[in-house]
């Protein structure tokens, strides 16, 4: 673990710059500072130190969403030519399956017409005719069986690709009546392979509220005895010049190839279509030994974890005790702390008591039963001490009085992690005010001083530190309230401690009122604070993750993969 305040000569390096010459006179190192070596290049600077990849990083890649499309199509063109059935009546397979391609093979090789049926690809065969005689030739049953051998598996699938999206002209009037809006004027119908036919018009605004509205990618036959499923074809076809309602229907079919792919996640944040591959995070077990922090590649601001809801970045906290510290947060688990810690129980009934008055003299108004509130002890052993009570070590009240005493003790405790975790919380919330402020300051130090636009960039390079070390300190109070005591939490607070002090350090030299004389001892100052600031985020990042590797963490709950002891 790293001292306060200590420089390697890594460091030295970065200052002097990257592309120095070997044979450089040394004393052109004391000149004045240079405006390469104010330049803050973190990610090359932890390339260059480490050389590899770090443990608490984790290896993904990031989709768009046409890179998905291709994935999809991949698995669709797979299975149609495996079956030789359609694309629409493949992705209706797949759709069905979860989009798991050994698993539908195996369905339908097993019984191709059962699968067509679940999957909305055909209708429901029709029961077999009895025969009333023995009219038909062995010969025509033997051909009828053959050709049933070698039409099961394709038949019931290439029954639904048959459905024609183009309008098919009427051939009687009451055929063309739809059953739905009963317009006598509609001539363009549309019917799946079922024959249950519709205008045009109907089943357009059927779709359009299927897809938009309730968001679904299985549009089924409008009969309400059908379960044949449109395939795509048919829908684009019948939506027309609709093409907002076709590009919705795309993504959502991507959403869904992803929630079921375990290997990919959507981007959690608004109108992004990005998508991330993480197969190291698909298990649950991966994630009690690394916190997969992703990003979807359209702006470093679309941080989030791969491994849970929880948006943003939650390390070095695994999954697993973020979820319990939330949970802690946001159920009402200390409102029944409070209780206890400023109410106590009748030691006769147990009915939950608070003091409203000054006297100790207590009476439960449940069983009337009187005991002294200080030892929890029966009143009558106090004799005429109304209000001075010398029984405080008295054996029945010991029980009482450590109950509360633990209680009080576990509220104060969980209050001392979580009004450190909501103040960096509030702080971080805070930085919008704070780039706001630190860009005045860039301004004035331009008018005040030669320096150009980027070579005042210093200042919000040291906000974005702040602000990403304070997401780091927040969840290490989370991590800290489980820990379990021994040396392994001792030498984590060391590094918290460490970080924090750093960081109000920086925070206050932000802070600093700019004057033209002291401009250029502050931005030394500033690019040197923000330089320690991030290699002490990188050592508590690091220090955390190596100890899930090496097993070294151990809690005071049950967090499945590690063990408990208690405190």
């Amino acid at each position: 673990m790293s001292s306060d305040y200590e420089y390697s000569d890594d460091d030295a390096e970065y200052y002097e710059g990257m592309d120095m010459d070997e044979d450089e006179d040394i004393d052109a190192q004391d000149d004045a500072i240079s405006e390469d070596e104010m330049e803050i290049d973190f990610s090359r600077h932890d390339r260059i130190s480490s050389g590899k990849q770090k443990a608490y990083e984790v290896e993904y890649d990031t989709m768009p969403q046409e890179v998905v499309e291709s994935l999809i199509s991949k698995d669709i063109d797979h299975i149609s030519s495996i079956f030789g059935v359609s694309n629409g009546v493949a992705s209706l397979l797949l759709r069905y399956m979860q989009w798991n391609k050994e698993r539908m093979v195996e369905k339908y090789m097993d019984n191709s017409i059962e699968l067509s049926v679940k999957a909305g690809v055909s209708v429901v065969p029709p029961p077999p005719a009895s025969s009333s005689g023995r009219v038909s030739s062995s010969r025509s049953k033997s051909s009828t069986s053959v050709a049933t051998k070698r039409t099961t598996r394709r038949s019931a699938a290439e029954s639904a690709s048959r459905s024609k999206a183009t309008p098919e002209p009427p051939t009687s009037p009451e055929y063309t009546i739809c059953q739905i809006c009963f317009d006598d004027e509609q001539t363009e119908m549309l019917a799946l392979s079922c024959g249950h036919k519709f205008c045009v018009d109907c089943w357009s605004t059927f779709i359009r509220s299927k897809i938009r509205e309730e968001g679904e990618i299985n549009v089924g036959c409008m009969a309400s005895d059908c379960s044949l499923i449109a395939p795509d074809s048919f829908l684009y076809s019948a939506l027309g010049a609709d093409k907002e309602t076709a590009k919705r229907h795309k993504e959502l079919i991507v959403r869904h190839y992803v929630g079921c792919n375990k290997n990919l996640k959507f981007c959690p944040y608004p109108s992004c279509i990005n998508t991330v591959s993480c197969p190291a995070a698909a298990s649950k077990s991966a994630l009690s030994t690394f916190v997969p922090t992703v990003t979807c590649g359209v702006s470093d601001d679309h941080i989030f974890c791969f491994g849970c809801p929880i948006e943003g970045d939650h390390r070095p906290i695994i999954c697993g005790v973020a979820k319990l510290w939330l949970k802690k947060c946001q159920d009402d688990s200390e409102t029944a702390n409070w209780i206890k810690s400023n109410t106590k129980e009748c030691s006769k009934c147990q009915s939950t008591i608070e003091k409203n008055g000054g006297c100790n003299h207590m009476t439960c108004k449940k069983c009337k039963y009187e005991f002294c509130w200080v030892c929890m002890g029966p009143w009558s052993e106090h004799g005429t001490s109304w209000y001075n009570c010398n029984r405080y070590e008295e054996s029945s009240g010991v029980e009482a009085r450590d109950a509360q005493a633990r209680s009080r003790a576990s509220l104060e405790r969980y209050l001392h992690y979580y009004n450190r975790w909501a103040n960096h919380e509030q702080s971080a919330k805070l930085s919008v005010d704070l780039y706001s402020k630190t860009e005045k300051k860039m301004e004035e130090m331009q008018i005040t001083s030669n320096l150009t636009w980027i070579e005042v960039q210093f200042a919000k390079k040291a906000v974005d530190e702040v602000f990403k070390c304070r997401m780091t300190l927040k969840w290490t109070y989370a991590m800290a309230y489980y820990l379990a005591k021994g040396n392994a939490k001792e030498l984590f607070e060391d590094n918290q401690r460490d970080l924090e002090k750093a960081v109000e350090d920086l925070s206050e030299l932000l802070e600093t009122p700019i004057e033209a004389d002291n401009i250029p001892i502050l931005r030394q100052k500033m690019t040197d604070k923000t330089v320690y600031v991030h290699k002490r985020n990188e050592i508590m990042l690091e220090d955390t993750a190596e100890g899930f590797l090496e097993g070294r963490w151990k809690w005071n709950v049950n967090v499945e993969g590690f063990e408990t002891t208690s405190d």
